[in-house]
């Protein structure tokens, strides 16, 4: 008997622990907020006061917008959002094996092109962060070729990785001066 209040003490301790860690209701003073170059607030902070939509009601699940439209801006992805589109728009003849917008990871699966069945291509793209700037963006592309009956890995073109990413870039630009009309 005694061993069974141990156990369901130590469930309902555990259980305690849990609901306090996943309790956000800390007070204001103890949170300390550096905004962002746009304004928003370090790690998306938002407003208690300012709606937004959600995953299951209102407007959905929200990605957020690039230009915030006061100092808290939207909780949204912690990438930008025309770099987030352009390279999915960018990378769209390619099979996508994984895309996280919360993270801002675009990881392909192998493509060959129908001109050259004989080698194929991957694409890892990060997003950095939630600005329009070069920097922002990092591109690796990886080439194997058939070889005996196997895929070998192959240098890949310094430049491609570059070109890859200005595509990206331009777009980007173009989505944000489409959006700004």
């Amino acid at each position: 008997m005694a061993r069974h209040s141990w156990t369901t003490l130590g469930a309902v301790a555990l259980m305690a622990a849990l609901l306090t860690a996943c309790n956000n209701s800390a007070p204001e003073t103890s949170r300390q907020e550096f905004p962002d170059d746009d304004g928003r607030r370090a790690g998306g902070a938002q407003d208690p006061d300012e709606t937004t939509g959600s995953l299951l009601g209102g407007s959905g699940l929200t990605f957020g917008d690039e230009e915030p439209s006061g100092p808290a801006g939207g909780t949204g992805i912690g990438v930008n959002a025309y770099l987030w589109r352009a390279s999915l728009d960018t990378l769209s003849f390619m099979p996508v094996d994984s895309a996280d917008p919360f993270g801002g990871v675009v990881l392909t699966d192998w493509y060959s092109p129908p001109e050259a069945a004989d080698e194929r291509f991957k694409v890892n793209l990060y997003i950095l962060g939630r600005q329009l700037r070069a920097d922002g963006l990092r591109v690796s592309v990886f080439r194997q070729e058939r070889r005996g009956g196997g895929w070998e890995d192959v240098e890949v073109n310094g430049e491609t990785a570059t070109e890859l990413e200005n595509a990206i870039l331009a777009r980007a630009r173009e989505m944000r001066i489409a959006s700004s009309q």
